[in-house]
Protein backbone atom coordinates (compact mmCIF):
# COMPACT_ATOMS: atom_id res chain seq x y z
CA UNK A 1 0.00 0.00 0.00
CA UNK A 2 1.55 3.39 -0.96
CA UNK A 3 1.51 5.88 1.26
CA UNK A 4 -1.86 8.05 -0.14
CA UNK A 5 -3.73 10.70 1.16
CA UNK A 6 -6.45 8.37 1.51
CA UNK A 7 -4.51 5.96 3.16
CA UNK A 8 -3.44 7.99 5.80
CA UNK A 9 -6.65 9.39 6.33
CA UNK A 10 -8.00 6.03 6.63
CA UNK A 11 -5.29 5.44 9.43
CA UNK A 12 -6.20 8.09 11.13
CA UNK A 13 -10.44 7.21 11.06
CA UNK A 14 -9.03 4.24 13.53
CA UNK A 15 -6.03 6.00 15.54
CA UNK A 16 -8.17 6.85 18.48
CA UNK A 17 -9.93 3.28 18.86
CA UNK A 18 -6.42 1.55 18.39
CA UNK A 19 -4.91 3.41 20.77
CA UNK A 20 -7.94 2.70 23.19
CA UNK A 21 -7.23 -1.37 21.97
CA UNK A 22 -3.39 -0.77 22.75
CA UNK A 23 -3.88 0.73 26.10
CA UNK A 24 -6.27 -1.26 27.54
CA UNK A 25 -3.14 -4.23 26.31
CA UNK A 26 -0.51 -2.94 27.79
CA UNK A 27 -1.36 -0.38 30.56
CA UNK A 28 1.17 2.32 28.74
CA UNK A 29 -0.24 5.14 27.32
CA UNK A 30 3.47 5.55 25.71
CA UNK A 31 3.71 2.12 24.99
CA UNK A 32 0.32 2.14 23.54
CA UNK A 33 1.17 4.61 21.15
CA UNK A 34 4.18 3.19 19.95
CA UNK A 35 2.04 0.04 18.88
CA UNK A 36 -0.33 2.79 17.20
CA UNK A 37 3.11 4.08 15.08
CA UNK A 38 4.16 0.57 14.18
CA UNK A 39 0.77 -0.28 12.98
CA UNK A 40 0.84 2.97 11.05
CA UNK A 41 4.05 1.89 9.47
CA UNK A 42 2.94 -1.53 8.73
CA UNK A 43 -0.39 -0.35 7.58
CA UNK A 44 1.56 1.32 4.61
CA UNK A 45 3.78 -1.86 4.03
CA UNK A 46 0.47 -3.59 3.15
CA UNK A 47 -1.25 -4.82 0.55
CA UNK A 48 -4.88 -4.01 0.24
CA UNK A 49 -6.85 -4.50 2.78
CA UNK A 50 -10.35 -5.86 2.88
CA UNK A 51 -11.30 -4.27 6.62
CA UNK A 52 -8.84 -1.54 7.61
CA UNK A 53 -10.17 -1.74 11.05
CA UNK A 54 -9.59 -5.54 11.54
CA UNK A 55 -6.62 -5.89 10.03
CA UNK A 56 -4.97 -2.88 11.90
CA UNK A 57 -6.60 -4.64 15.48
CA UNK A 58 -5.06 -7.65 14.55
CA UNK A 59 -1.12 -6.40 14.24
CA UNK A 60 -2.09 -3.97 17.14
CA UNK A 61 -3.12 -6.50 19.00
CA UNK A 62 -0.41 -9.16 17.99
CA UNK A 63 2.09 -6.26 18.57
CA UNK A 64 0.87 -6.34 22.06
CA UNK A 65 1.37 -9.80 23.15
CA UNK A 66 4.74 -9.65 21.88
CA UNK A 67 5.39 -6.58 24.37
CA UNK A 68 3.65 -7.75 26.89
CA UNK A 69 5.90 -11.11 26.83
CA UNK A 70 8.81 -9.44 27.25
CA UNK A 71 7.31 -6.27 29.58
CA UNK A 72 6.42 -9.24 32.36
CA UNK A 73 10.11 -9.66 33.23
CA UNK A 74 10.74 -6.07 33.90
CA UNK A 75 7.38 -5.49 35.87
CA UNK A 76 8.71 -8.59 38.17
CA UNK A 77 11.73 -6.46 38.94
CA UNK A 78 9.84 -3.00 38.94
CA UNK A 79 11.07 -1.06 42.06
CA UNK A 80 8.19 -0.81 44.47
CA UNK A 81 3.98 -1.10 43.32
CA UNK A 82 3.67 -1.27 39.30
CA UNK A 83 0.97 1.19 38.40
CA UNK A 84 -0.92 1.70 35.30
CA UNK A 85 0.33 4.86 33.46
CA UNK A 86 -2.98 7.32 33.95
CA UNK A 87 -4.56 8.59 31.08
CA UNK A 88 -7.32 11.57 31.64
CA UNK A 89 -10.51 11.14 30.15
CA UNK A 90 -12.83 13.82 30.52
CA UNK A 91 -13.53 16.06 27.67
CA UNK A 92 -14.46 14.11 24.91
CA UNK A 93 -12.86 10.59 25.72
CA UNK A 94 -15.69 9.41 27.63
CA UNK A 95 -17.84 8.80 24.46
CA UNK A 96 -17.67 4.52 25.61
CA UNK A 97 -17.25 5.13 28.93
CA UNK A 98 -20.78 5.98 29.76
CA UNK A 99 -21.68 2.88 32.10
CA UNK A 100 -20.64 1.54 35.16
CA UNK A 101 -18.78 -1.39 33.76
CA UNK A 102 -17.30 0.33 31.10
CA UNK A 103 -15.23 2.67 33.64
CA UNK A 104 -14.90 0.22 35.74
CA UNK A 105 -12.84 -2.07 32.73
CA UNK A 106 -10.15 1.32 32.46
CA UNK A 107 -9.90 1.76 36.20
CA UNK A 108 -6.29 1.64 37.19
CA UNK A 109 -7.22 -1.50 39.76
CA UNK A 110 -8.80 -3.49 36.74
CA UNK A 111 -5.76 -2.74 34.97
CA UNK A 112 -3.36 -4.05 37.72
CA UNK A 113 -5.56 -7.25 37.65
CA UNK A 114 -5.15 -7.36 33.93
CA UNK A 115 -1.81 -7.92 35.17
CA UNK A 116 -2.80 -11.80 36.25
CA UNK A 117 -3.51 -12.65 32.82
CA UNK A 118 -1.28 -14.09 30.29
CA UNK A 119 -0.72 -11.88 27.00
CA UNK A 120 -3.19 -14.17 25.15
CA UNK A 121 -6.03 -14.34 28.17
CA UNK A 122 -5.72 -10.36 27.76
CA UNK A 123 -6.17 -10.16 24.54
CA UNK A 124 -9.20 -12.46 24.15
CA UNK A 125 -11.15 -10.50 27.28
CA UNK A 126 -10.15 -7.25 25.57
CA UNK A 127 -11.76 -7.74 22.63
CA UNK A 128 -14.38 -9.41 23.71
CA UNK A 129 -15.29 -7.10 26.59
CA UNK A 130 -14.30 -3.73 25.40
CA UNK A 131 -14.71 -4.05 21.71
CA UNK A 132 -17.45 -6.53 21.80
CA UNK A 133 -15.53 -9.15 19.61
CA UNK A 134 -17.72 -12.44 18.57
CA UNK A 135 -15.58 -15.49 19.18
CA UNK A 136 -15.39 -16.11 15.60
CA UNK A 137 -13.71 -12.38 15.42
CA UNK A 138 -11.02 -13.30 18.12
CA UNK A 139 -9.85 -16.74 16.98
CA UNK A 140 -8.76 -14.73 13.47
CA UNK A 141 -7.28 -12.60 15.52
CA UNK A 142 -5.41 -14.55 17.86
CA UNK A 143 -4.99 -17.46 15.37
CA UNK A 144 -6.78 -19.89 16.91
CA UNK A 145 -9.93 -22.16 17.13
CA UNK A 146 -13.32 -20.46 18.38
CA UNK A 147 -13.42 -23.38 20.76
CA UNK A 148 -10.42 -22.21 22.19
CA UNK A 149 -10.92 -18.51 21.93
CA UNK A 150 -13.88 -19.65 24.62
CA UNK A 151 -11.61 -21.71 26.99
CA UNK A 152 -9.65 -18.54 27.34
CA UNK A 153 -12.23 -16.29 27.83
CA UNK A 154 -13.88 -18.46 30.28
CA UNK A 155 -10.63 -19.04 31.98
CA UNK A 156 -9.65 -15.30 32.24
CA UNK A 157 -13.01 -14.26 33.16
CA UNK A 158 -12.90 -16.87 36.23
CA UNK A 159 -9.54 -15.79 37.16
CA UNK A 160 -10.89 -11.87 37.29
CA UNK A 161 -13.76 -12.57 39.10
CA UNK A 162 -11.92 -14.71 41.91
CA UNK A 163 -9.15 -12.00 42.16
CA UNK A 164 -11.36 -8.96 42.11
CA UNK A 165 -12.11 -7.00 45.33
CA UNK A 166 -14.97 -4.82 46.68
CA UNK A 167 -16.01 -1.93 44.03
CA UNK A 168 -18.81 0.43 44.73
CA UNK A 169 -19.93 0.01 40.85
CA UNK A 170 -23.48 0.93 42.30
CA UNK A 171 -22.61 4.08 43.94
CA UNK A 172 -23.81 6.90 41.79
CA UNK A 173 -21.13 9.44 40.65
CA UNK A 174 -22.45 12.48 42.65
CA UNK A 175 -21.86 10.43 45.30
CA UNK A 176 -18.64 8.76 44.11
CA UNK A 177 -17.78 12.58 43.92
CA UNK A 178 -18.94 13.57 47.35
CA UNK A 179 -16.56 11.12 49.23
CA UNK A 180 -13.40 12.08 47.13
CA UNK A 181 -13.97 15.65 47.86
CA UNK A 182 -14.33 15.14 51.56
CA UNK A 183 -11.37 13.05 50.67
CA UNK A 184 -9.52 15.96 49.08
CA UNK A 185 -10.54 18.61 51.85
CA UNK A 186 -9.46 16.70 54.70
CA UNK A 187 -6.05 15.60 52.91
CA UNK A 188 -5.65 19.49 52.11
CA UNK A 189 -6.09 20.65 56.01
CA UNK A 190 -4.38 17.48 57.00
CA UNK A 191 -7.14 16.49 58.67
CA UNK A 192 -6.83 13.11 60.42
CA UNK A 193 -9.71 12.48 61.63
CA UNK A 194 -11.12 13.97 58.35
CA UNK A 195 -9.58 11.69 56.63
CA UNK A 196 -9.95 8.71 58.47
CA UNK A 197 -14.30 9.30 58.51
CA UNK A 198 -13.99 8.54 54.86
CA UNK A 199 -11.54 5.57 54.96
CA UNK A 200 -13.08 2.38 54.97
CA UNK A 201 -10.92 0.38 57.98
CA UNK A 202 -8.53 -2.43 55.79
CA UNK A 203 -8.45 0.97 53.16
CA UNK A 204 -4.45 0.35 51.56
CA UNK A 205 -2.36 2.43 49.44
CA UNK A 206 -0.56 1.74 46.84
CA UNK A 207 2.56 3.64 45.62
CA UNK A 208 4.41 3.88 42.37
CA UNK A 209 7.64 5.49 42.17
CA UNK A 210 9.58 3.37 40.35
CA UNK A 211 12.88 3.82 41.96
CA UNK A 212 12.83 7.80 40.52
CA UNK A 213 11.29 9.16 43.62
CA UNK A 214 10.74 8.76 47.07
CA UNK A 215 7.59 6.53 47.63
CA UNK A 216 6.21 3.59 50.14
CA UNK A 217 7.71 0.42 47.94
CA UNK A 218 5.35 -2.03 49.83
CA UNK A 219 1.68 -1.55 50.17
CA UNK A 220 0.41 0.09 53.12
CA UNK A 221 -3.03 -1.33 55.00
CA UNK A 222 -5.37 0.06 58.00
CA UNK A 223 -7.29 3.47 58.41
CA UNK A 224 -4.53 4.97 60.75
CA UNK A 225 -1.86 3.80 58.81
CA UNK A 226 -2.84 5.42 55.70
CA UNK A 227 -4.50 8.42 57.07
CA UNK A 228 -0.90 9.10 58.44
CA UNK A 229 1.41 8.21 55.47
CA UNK A 230 -1.11 10.29 53.56
CA UNK A 231 -0.83 13.38 55.82
CA UNK A 232 2.58 12.90 56.33
CA UNK A 233 3.33 13.03 52.21
CA UNK A 234 1.90 16.35 52.23
CA UNK A 235 3.49 17.79 54.99
CA UNK A 236 6.94 16.75 53.27
CA UNK A 237 6.10 17.93 50.13
CA UNK A 238 5.24 21.53 51.98
CA UNK A 239 2.60 23.90 51.16
CA UNK A 240 3.73 24.08 47.52
CA UNK A 241 1.72 21.07 47.07
CA UNK A 242 -1.81 21.89 45.23
CA UNK A 243 -4.10 19.16 44.49
CA UNK A 244 -7.24 19.21 42.22
CA UNK A 245 -10.03 16.78 41.22
CA UNK A 246 -9.97 15.65 37.53
CA UNK A 247 -11.57 12.46 36.05
CA UNK A 248 -8.61 9.77 35.45
CA UNK A 249 -9.28 6.44 33.90
CA UNK A 250 -12.88 6.85 33.83
CA UNK A 251 -13.13 7.96 37.74
CA UNK A 252 -12.65 10.82 39.92
CA UNK A 253 -8.87 11.24 40.88
CA UNK A 254 -6.50 13.86 42.06
CA UNK A 255 -3.51 15.86 40.49
CA UNK A 256 -1.09 16.85 42.64
CA UNK A 257 1.19 19.60 40.94
CA UNK A 258 3.95 21.16 42.86
CA UNK A 259 5.74 24.91 40.93
CA UNK A 260 3.10 24.12 38.41
CA UNK A 261 4.75 20.94 37.63
CA UNK A 262 2.93 17.59 37.61
CA UNK A 263 4.26 15.14 40.71
CA UNK A 264 1.63 13.00 41.32
CA UNK A 265 -1.79 11.56 40.65
CA UNK A 266 -3.97 9.59 43.27
CA UNK A 267 -7.18 7.97 42.29
CA UNK A 268 -9.19 6.54 45.52
CA UNK A 269 -11.26 3.80 44.56
CA UNK A 270 -14.76 3.73 47.05
CA UNK A 271 -16.91 0.49 49.05
CA UNK A 272 -19.50 0.67 50.56
CA UNK A 273 -19.52 4.28 50.40
CA UNK A 274 -16.02 4.34 52.27
CA UNK A 275 -12.57 4.82 50.10
CA UNK A 276 -10.84 1.43 50.20
CA UNK A 277 -8.13 1.92 48.16
CA UNK A 278 -5.96 4.44 46.87
CA UNK A 279 -3.62 4.13 44.04
CA UNK A 280 -0.54 6.80 43.22
CA UNK A 281 1.35 7.31 40.54
CA UNK A 282 4.70 9.74 41.22
CA UNK A 283 7.10 7.80 38.93
CA UNK A 284 7.75 10.97 36.03
CA UNK A 285 7.82 8.62 33.43
CA UNK A 286 4.16 7.70 34.02
CA UNK A 287 2.86 11.27 34.48
CA UNK A 288 2.94 12.88 30.96
CA UNK A 289 -0.95 12.29 30.65
CA UNK A 290 -0.74 13.77 27.09
CA UNK A 291 -1.89 11.60 25.15
CA UNK A 292 -5.35 13.09 23.18
CA UNK A 293 -6.70 10.49 21.97
CA UNK A 294 -8.60 9.52 25.23
CA UNK A 295 -9.47 5.65 25.38
CA UNK A 296 -12.04 5.18 22.91
CA UNK A 297 -13.35 1.62 22.81
CA UNK A 298 -16.25 0.53 19.67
Amino acid sequence: MRVTVDAVEEFERHRSKLFGLAYRMLGSAEEAEDVVQDAFLRWHQASAVASPWAWLAKVATNLCVNRLTSARARRESYVGSWLPEPVLTAGGALGPLDSAEQREFVSLAFLVLLERLNPVERAVFVLREAFDYSHREVAEVINSSEANSRQLYTRARRRLTEARGRSDRRLDQARRRDLVESFLKAAKQGDLPGLEKVLAEDVTVWVDGGGRVGAARRPISGVSKVARYLVGSLSIAGEGVRLSATEVNGALGLLARAGGELVGVLVPETSNGRISGIRIIANPDKLRLSHSGGLSGS
